[in-house]
């Protein structure tokens, strides 16, 4: 699939049976920029650079809300604050600190990671998608993560927040298995824009904690909701059952 970002917002693009044409891109783009400079939100694994701090909070964050992993965040990494030191902390301490956020494969995929680090890396997290994707544990969305993050590369994201609010903005069906969609895939790249794009990420991941959720979105309030497929298509129904 070829990446497609903001260099290229002044051509409509096909995906799969749905077009996505530039203007509507680019209104979705400015809207969803001031909103998130507007609404960002602070956690402290926003706050830095380092890719392997980047990496755990990735692990941690999981299928598990960012307010829930902050205190525990914050307790891993003073207790294990390098790869060398989670790498030789025992097991069963790491799996114990780990218990209350669920999914209990992750400890032993963290520290299977970080021994992979220091083993193959010298101890350094790796830089690209290919060799993040290599680490016990570390899928798509944990590898371009730490890409945009931590190295500022131009990598987006799709996870179940980002693809709900592609689907619903630009009415594209992503199939029931998000993350293996090319038509959503696509989308994420082509409204990505060039620069900080760990920044536009993340600002997607707030509009669909705080305004796009699951469940019962808040439209009335969305930035979006002029030009929202699924807006437009549930004010249309409204008016046939009135």
């Amino acid at each position: 699939m070829p990446a497609l970002n903001a260099a290229v917002l002044d051509s409509d693009v096909e995906l799969g049976s749905k077009l996505l044409n530039a203007p509507k891109v680019r209104w979705f783009c400015r809207r969803l920029k001031v909103w998130g400079q507007q609404n960002f939100r602070d956690f402290p694994w926003r706050r830095t650079c380092d890719p392997y701090s980047i990496l755990v909070a990735e692990f941690l964050l999981q299928k598990t809300t960012a307010a829930t992993v902050a205190p525990i965040y914050q307790a891993f990494v003073g207790l294990y604050p390098t790869i060398s030191d989670l790498a030789a902390a025992p097991a069963a301490e790491v799996a114990s600190l780990l218990q209350p956020l669920g999914l209990f494969f992750r400890a032993q995929k963290l520290q299977e990671s970080a021994r992979a680090i220091l083993e193959n890396y010298q101890g350094n997290v790796p830089r690209t998608e290919a060799e993040l994707l290599e680490l016990p544990g570390v899928g798509k969305y944990i590898a371009r993560s730490v890409c945009a993050n931590a190295f500022g590369q131009p990598k987006a994201v799709l996870d179940t927040n980002v693809a709900r609010i592609l689907e619903r903005f630009f009415g594209i069906d992503g199939g029931k298995v998000k993350s293996r969609s090319p038509e959503l895939w696509q989308a994420a790249e082509r409204v990505a824009p060039k620069q900080q794009v760990g920044y536009w990420n993340l600002g997607l991941l707030d509009f669909g904690a705080a305004v796009c959720t699951a469940k019962n979105p808040r439209c009335c309030e969305c930035p979006l909701q002029q030009q929202c497929e699924y807006n437009m298509s549930s004010e249309i129904h409204d008016r046939l059952i009135s």
